[in-house]
């Protein structure tokens, strides 16, 4: 079929939830057809990985190493597929490209203006990007809110897409929001209307309307819309405040939004949700409870774990286990840890808090109390170890204090001397050999595995022999051997560590193996 693109934009304010209103479209398509996704975002850097988590919420990394904005984890989770770095577009790396291809004399001495040069480089990527992966479906999400300056090229760009495609071949949906303010107790279009006038002054007619609202639309806000806004009752949905964002497909299918873009876009879709359903059920209709802490630095802002948070998520349902989430922030290290059936240490960067992770990380060892530490959560158990197991004094990663007796986490040499953050870190999927007989192996089922990574320091070769000899198994290791990739204590219920970030390909259909690991052995503590 003729491939078809399919433009997502938001209105009102930010933070509506375009990322998984697309995704959850994407879901109602992805079983019959290639969907591929593109995000544009406004913001200068060139991509987010120097931006603090607090402020920007989580670092999404791909396969291919991209640092990307975390709606792209949104993508992958409800689409089922694993995302490229030519999928998302920052302003930053628009105009790093359009400055190069200046400089290289590309545009022949003429004057590179934003419109037509840059608007007609963006929808020439979204082009670019539909041919190579092969797409059928083109979906492309545009951050920020319509009327940002930032974003005024991307809207520009996909008005121009129109043209080039077809409008039988493209099609606008407009997430906006209708408030219901306290006291008035009605809903709200204006909003709405205003932000489709926003679109409108920028050449786009919307097709379809979002509202974002706690309730569903009534029929008399949807008259309003649909009389401001040129659409039928039949082309505006609810975007109903939900308790689990994976119900938004369901959502999205009860008001028949797939059989409305499939008369739009002339093609067939029959969603396939049998099994979605299941699991979201069987989290609704939880057997059991538990309680799983994630000790680390950036509590203050739970975007900062989203893909940890929808890891247990994903376990919950395959359980049918309710997972309560205890957040201790290990910069204060009067931690309380009763009550509490399993334990995280998440990755990080720097000096602060790790004293307070090393000493949750010694509780669980000594307690049998289920751990899972990921990325910088293995390199402090390493060290935690080396210190009140193998005896080791003056012990610590030099990241934190370069001039330690016993470095047993170390910067890789290969990334010594290099300037450029982006480049400093190992980033992307990574193969490693695990151990025959393991719990790692166990739970993977194999013993070969890629996980992603995304840091700069590894637990030094020197000291691999003295950690083994005091009973840490290192059970899964690079090709070559050099590398730590996954440790385990044996006679423990769990205390399990990889340098890897498994959260990130972890989705509700085939949950993260490690994490797997830790809720059934959190459940088999608290219960047998």
């Amino acid at each position: 079929m003729q491939r078809k693109y399919l433009v997502v934009t938001g209105g009102v304010l930010s933070g509506l939830g375009k990322g998984i209103a697309m995704a959850s479209i994407g879901n109602l398509l992805s079983s019959q057809y290639k969907v591929v996704p593109i995000k544009c975002d406004g913001y200068l850097n060139v991509d987010p990985g120097t931006m603090n988590p607090i402020e920007h919420g989580e670092v999404f990394v791909l396969d291919d190493g991209a640092e990307v904005d975390m709606d792209f984890g949104h993508y992958e989770r409800f689409l089922g597929i694993t995302c490229k770095y030519d999928w998302n577009l920052t302003m930053g790396k628009v105009f790093s490209e359009i400055r190069e291809k200046e400089r290289r004399g590309d545009y022949l001495g003429k004057t590179v203006q934003m419109v037509p040069h840059v608007s007609n480089f963006i929808r020439n990527h979204f082009l670019k990007v539909g041919e190579e992966s092969d797409a059928e479906i083109v979906l492309i999400e545009i951050g920020g809110t319509v009327g940002d300056m930032e974003n005024d090229l991307y809207v520009d760009a996909v008005r121009s897409l129109m043209q080039t495609v077809g409008k039988e071949n493209i099609l606008f949906v407009h997430l906006t929001y209708v408030p219901i303010p306290s006291g008035v107790d009605e809903q709200k279009s204006k909003p709405t209307q205003q932000s489709v006038g926003f679109l409108r002054q920028k050449g786009i007619e919307p097709d379809i309307i979002i509202a974002r609202c706690s309730e569903m639309l009534t029929e008399n806000v949807k008259q309003k819309i649909s009389a401001f806004c040129n659409l039928s009752v039949e082309e505006i949905f609810t975007a109903i405040d939900v308790d689990d964002v994976y119900k938004i497909p369901l959502v999205f299918e009860k008001q028949g939004l797939s059989q409305l873009l499939a008369r739009k876009l002339n093609f067939s879709i029959l969603p396939d949700l049998g099994r979605w359903e299941e699991l979201i059920k069987k989290r609704e209709n939880y057997e059991k409870e538990i309680t799983i802490a994630i000790a680390g630095k950036y509590t203050s802002l739970e975007d900062s774990y989203a893909s940890i948070i929808e890891a247990l998520n994903h376990c919950s349902s395959n359980f049918s286990t309710k997972i309560n989430v205890r957040w201790i922030d290990t910069e204060n290290k009067d931690f309380d840890l009763s009550g509490i059936d399993g334990v995280i240490v998440p990755g990080g960067f720097g000096s602060r808090g790790i004293e307070g992770k090393i000493d949750v990380i010694k509780y669980c060892r000594e307690n049998n109390l289920p751990f899972l530490g990921i990325c910088y959560g293995l390199q402090m158990a390493v060290i935690e170890f080396a210190r009140n197991v193998c005896g080791l004094s003056s012990t610590n990663t030099t990241e934190v204090d370069e001039n330690c007796a016993n470095p047993v986490v170390n910067i890789l040499d290969e990334q010594k001397g290099i300037s450029n953050l982006g480049g400093t870190m190992r980033l992307g999927a990574y193969p490693a050999i695990i151990r025959e007989g393991t719990k790692v192996e166990k739970l993977y089922d194999s013993q070969e595995v890629s996980e992603r990574h995304r840091h700069r320091y590894e637990v030094n070769p020197q000291y691999h022999n003295i950690l083994q000899d005091s009973g840490l198994i290192l059970s899964g290791v690079s090709p070559n051997g050099k590398l730590v990739e996954f440790i385990e204590l044996p006679n423990h219920n769990y205390f399990v560590a990889t340098q890897g970030h498994p959260e990130l390909k972890s989705t509700l259909l085939k949950p993260a193996p490690l994490f797997l690991g830790l809720v059934e052995s959190a459940i088999r503590k608290k219960f047998e």
